[in-house]
């Protein structure tokens, strides 16, 4: 019962960003009128100075605004891989479905050396996203299975929902997809507990994510980097950032993506993000 509950809040949330993008054909006039002022609520900006050398999209909601900013609208609804952003819903299916107990959910380091030290010992949940740990997660989509997997990618309406790159790949540089704009549209139904999982799980979630807090906001996200030709540590062409700003009673939730034939990495996409929240007084 509270899954059904949820999914309607969730299917309900999604309205706005299926409306927009026009894959919902609404013939009533009231939805016309509707789908009219839900456009009114984007506005474009031009930054690209802040994305030199790089294919970059940045989208900003404010959510007391109800209003998207959003730079390079037609790379804003491109979806690429999320590569490690998709440690946020990986861990909320793990949690959901008891593969992971809490952010304390230790895996035993295998002993395979990595070109990341933090990666080089035993991982709990926690410390998985903090350290970006691929093999944490892989071990995580091996015990959840590909049946669940798929089930709780459809749930969420998440990106192409594209599991055929393979169990313990298919979010890194593979066949699972996301735009940025939609990126915003699943954080926002994380923060407003509209995703098909229990609100415990979400806040676990949630304190994992945060990075830092200045001068009375909290900065929430989670990086994320595709390489070309490796799995890991080969040549960086696709960085994320993506997450939120609680600042004054109000939530920015943003995303960047940026795209390059060498130094596209989840480090440049992060800079590239607080340089615009600094510049636009949200997180500085």
């Amino acid at each position: 019962m509270f899954f059904r509950k949820v999914v309607s809040a969730f299917v309900v949330g999604s309205v706005a960003m299926t409306s927009w993008l026009g894959v919902v054909d609404q013939t009533d006039a009231k939805e016309v009128e509707k789908k009219d002022r839900i456009k009114s609520n984007f506005q474009y900006e031009n930054l690209e100075n802040y994305f030199t050398g790089f294919d970059g999209s940045f989208v900003l909601y404010d959510t007391k605004q109800s209003q998207y900013t959003i730079y390079n609208k037609e790379k804003s609804v491109k979806r690429v891989s999320p590569n490690s952003t998709f440690k946020v819903p990986h861990a909320l299916i793990g949690l959901q479905t008891g593969v992971l107990k809490d952010e304390n959910t230790t895996f035993k380091w295998d002993g395979t050396v990595y070109p990341f030290a933090g990666w080089n010992q035993d991982q709990t949940l926690k410390m998985a996203i903090q350290n970006s740990t691929i093999w944490y997660f892989q071990s995580v989509a091996e015990r959840i299975g590909a049946a669940r997997e798929q089930f709780y990618l459809n749930a969420m309406s998440y990106g192409n929902r594209d599991i055929s790159g393979g169990l313990t790949n298919f979010w890194l540089q593979s066949s699972l997809k996301i735009s940025p704009l939609e990126q915003v549209e699943f954080l926002k139904r994380f923060v407003n507990y509209q995703l098909p999982f229990s609100k415990q799980n979400i806040d676990i979630v949630k304190q994992i994510l945060v990075m830092e807090q200045k001068n009375g906001a909290v900065l929430s996200g989670k990086t994320g980097t595709g390489w070309k030709d490796a799995v890991i540590n080969g040549v960086p062409i696709n960085g994320w950032f993506v997450g939120y700003v609680e600042k004054e009673g109000n939530t920015y939730i943003f995303a960047t993506n940026i795209e390059a034939e060498n130094n596209a990495t989840s480090g440049k996409a992060k800079e590239i993000t607080f340089n615009i929240l600094r510049d636009k007084h949200i997180y500085e």
